[in-house]
């Protein structure tokens, strides 16, 4: 097996090493099947971000967090259902204890059926038995929640899938989860741009949008799928729980920059990728440095928080400084 490229590489090392190889990859040099462990972290990552993000930015306009808070826990049932239905039945066809592949195309659409019936629970709750709006969407998705860890408990134990599910596990990506990653991310992107007009509608005057005769709980259910089927390939990289900060860190911070809304959305963006891409490379540098492996989700994650506080700190100064020069002008 080939050395690792990036071995041994401190933080700025690691954009010099990705700069070269990357030109290798352009220029025909380097096949797509050739990329290290680091560059598949990068993809991956820098994927989710940018497919999180997007459907964040309306999600977060929408004040739909907590749902999507919840469809990131209960997707965590889906996956658990699709592992037992399909590896167990399959065991059973072929008489071995551990028959079958779990493919990630099962688990894809078990936790888009799973998203979307947190939804739909949420809905009949709110609509229907008339609890608030907070309430509905904690009792759904503590409980499907707290179902799904028990049958992680009962009937995966041997399996890992708890571990990887709820934490991640970059260690094991490969490039099978780029190619899957840059298709939700295309289908993100396709989607918001078919239909941008109505979910910006939706998103704003929900009213208007109504009395135009556009659905808002259509497009609400619509944004849910795009989140389940993002988090459900996000799964294995940074679990399901931490995606969430996918979803809102760099939306939050974009909010702090511009009121503009196609900014923020491209804004958000780019947010997401640099902070995904810087947590790749400090992941590796703190490994060189002190030989200690860390989560690169959880390192991506510091660094999405940290870029938020960040900006909220300069704001807090420019405003402290603006009234000093204001209040200066007025004495003077």
């Amino acid at each position: 097996m080939d050395k690792n490229p990036y071995f041994d590489t401190t933080f700025f090392e690691f954009f010099w090493v990705f700069l070269k190889r990357l030109t290798l990859l352009l220029t025909g040099q380097l096949p797509w099947n050739a990329l290290a462990p680091d560059e598949v972290q990068v993809v991956v990552l820098c994927g989710v971000a940018a497919a999180a993000a997007l459907v964040g930015c309306f999600l977060v306009l929408r004040r739909m967090t907590m749902l999507a808070n919840a469809i990131s826990h209960t997707i965590l049932l889906g996956i658990v259902i699709a592992y037992v239905v399909l590896v167990h039945l399959a065991a059973d066809v072929s008489g071995e204890e551990h028959g079958g592949v779990l493919s990630i195309k099962s688990l894809l659409i078990a936790s888009l059926v799973m998203g979307v019936c947190t939804a739909f629970l949420t809905e009949f709750l709110t609509k229907t038995v008339r609890l608030q709006a907070d309430a509905s969407t904690g009792l759904v998705f503590t409980t499907l929640f707290a179902l799904g860890v028990v049958l992680v408990t009962l009937l995966t134990r041997d399996a890992h899938i708890g571990t990887e599910a709820v934490m991640g596990n970059v260690d094991a990506l490969h490039i099978d989860d780029c190619k899957l990653v840059l298709l939700i991310l295309g289908l993100n992107v396709g989607v918001i741009f078919l239909f941008f007009k109505e979910l910006k509608m939706t998103t704003f005057d929900p009213h208007l949008a109504s009395a135009l005769g556009f659905s808002a709980p259509f497009y609400n259910y619509l944004l849910m799928t795009l989140f389940s089927a993002t988090a459900v390939v996000a799964f294995r990289a940074v679990g399901v729980l931490m995606v969430l900060a996918f979803l809102t860190g760099p939306v939050l911070t974009a909010r702090l920059l511009t009121h503009d809304f196609k900014k923020l959305l491209f804004l958000a963006v780019g947010l997401g990728v640099v902070a995904a891409f810087c947590g790749v490379a400090l992941s590796r540098h703190i490994l060189t440095v002190t030989d200690q492996p860390l989560s690169t989700g959880g390192v991506t994650v510091s660094l999405i928080t940290g870029i938020y506080f960040s900006v909220i700190g300069v704001k807090l100064l420019q405003n402290r400084i603006r009234k000093s020069s204001l209040s200066s002008f007025q004495n003077g």
